[in-house]
């Protein structure tokens, strides 16, 4: 008889209930509360997983009225924000799409555009108007199922990004685009530049330094926390991994 026994299968990895990341990799202790003007709803694909690297629920963390919804699809941006809005024009919604800055000319790190994905024009007084930003978490192919299951989203103001440095995820996570930036980082460009508040890309940018950091450290002891590859999916031509 074989003296050989299995091995015992590991405990899982406990999480932390508010930024749903394992217990080595989370931050919460050090977040630093932000009072500011516009709501933030941030609607997170239901197949986003990356708990290591994902910042949607870190960024939330941040704001008193911000809200994380995971799914596919609601009836209307009340549904999904939990409250009444008066006018769905007054929020923005960050949709990337095949819009690019650089292709439109446009100069600004926040861009309005039309229905047509045009650059709007009088761009202050519509970037001035708005209540609240609306962010997609997810690959890029998820952002963009969560833009057309969601036909309410054409009521709001679309907007796209024109980041001054690519994002901060570096060799962690490969952007396919320069305008590609991480959850936390489109927050943090989009309430800065939109409350002309620059101490809340600050604050932003520092949890999300923070949050690299503590990965990096961890990475070598928990290969289970490595990024998943990125995968080719022949089906749609796109590849996997790409964030929204």
């Amino acid at each position: 008889m074989s003296n050989l026994t299995a091995a015992a299968p590991a405990d899982p990895i406990p999480e932390c209930p508010h930024c749903q990341k394992p217990m080595p990799l989370c931050i919460c202790d050090s977040v630093t509360p932000v009072e500011n003007r516009l709501g933030l709803l941030i609607l997170q694909h239901p197949q986003e997983q990356d708990r290591a690297l994902g910042t949607a629920r870190l960024t939330a963390k941040h704001f008193p009225k911000a809200v994380v919804r995971v799914g596919l699809s609601w009836p209307s941006l009340s549904k999904a924000l939990g409250q009444p809005v008066e006018n769905a024009s007054h929020w923005a919604v960050l949709y990337l799409g095949s819009a690019r800055a650089a292709d439109l000319e446009a100069e600004a790190e926040i861009v309005a555009l039309t229905r047509k994905g045009e650059v709007a024009e009088n761009q202050r007084a519509i970037l001035g108007k708005l209540e609240g930003i609306v962010l997609l978490d997810g690959t890029w192919s998820q952002a963009k199922a969560l833009w057309w299951r969601n036909p309410w989203m054409l009521k709001c103001q679309r907007v796209i990004l024109n980041p001054s440095r690519p994002s901060r995820y570096g060799r962690l996570r490969k952007e396919p685009r320069k305008d590609g930036l991480s959850t936390i980082e489109a927050a943090a460009t989009m309430l800065a530049g939109l409350e002309r508040r620059p101490d809340i890309a600050e604050t932003l940018h520092a949890s999300f330094e923070r949050m690299l950091a503590r990965y990096r450290e961890v990475q070598a002891e928990m290969p289970e926390l490595a990024p998943k590859p990125v995968v080719k999916d022949r089906r749609r031509g796109v590849r996997r991994g790409k964030r929204a």
